[in-house]
């Protein structure tokens, strides 16, 4: 595979979910405090949605780890994975792709929710659900299911620097209110709010993104 751990290599193909239409997800984790006699209910975190992903896969019967790659816009921790504890980014969409022996790449990509958390949660919900179909009607359905996530390359204009995205031409010098001037006025432009296409807000959020760490 060659997909982006980070930023966010969105599925060619797959529609994006407007920013205004995204929903507060109801996911959530029991957690004991100390001193406490009974479970509270908290908000699941990446961490957490990463693990029930990886376990959900696993049950599925990928293995390897290097068969495996979630792909979100938020920073990574030294292994690969997604960093809990970071800033909500723009754009909460998650991509997850995976192999198994002998089947073509598999991809699933969620954007219904306001939070990377719980974005992962539902694609691990969702391969849970899909495990069931295994377990009651066998394999020949399940992979029927699974037929229509195969993965697709992401969008070649994921490959774009984030130079070239907020209209920079090489060798410009730019600073950090350069890039910052650029993107207001792309979002401006291109905010699906407005009419704009999802996926080009998308790319102009990663550059972003990636322009502040830059600079």
């Amino acid at each position: 595979m060659t997909i982006t751990r980070y930023p966010l290599a969105w599925p060619a193909a797959w529609r994006r979910t407007p920013a205004y239409r995204r929903m507060r997800a109801t996911f959530g984790r029991k957690e004991r405090k100390s001193g406490q006699s009974w479970d509270s209910r908290v908000r699941v975190t990446v961490n957490d949605a990463t693990t029930r992903v990886r376990e959900e896969l696993r049950r599925l019967g990928v293995v390897r780890d290097d068969n495996i790659i979630i792909s979100t816009n938020v920073r990574l921790r030294l292994d690969g994975l997604p960093r809990s504890g970071e800033p909500e980014p723009n754009d909460p969409g998650v991509a997850v792709y995976w192999e198994r022996s002998n089947e073509p790449p598999r991809c699933m990509a969620i954007d219904l929710y306001d939070r990377v958390a719980d974005n992962l949660a539902a694609v691990a919900a969702t391969l849970y659900a899909m495990r069931a179909i295994e377990r009651h009607g066998g394999a020949a359905i399940l992979d029927g299911a699974f037929s229509g996530f195969a993965a697709l390359p992401a969008p070649g204009h994921a490959a774009r620097s984030w130079r070239e995205v907020l209209g920079f031409t090489a060798g410009h010098t730019i600073t950090l209110d350069d890039a910052r001037t650029a993107y207001r006025r792309l979002a401006t432009e291109n905010h699906p709010d407005h009419g704009g296409d999802p996926d080009r807000m998308a790319e102009i959020n990663r550059a972003w993104q990636q322009a502040q760490e830059a600079l």
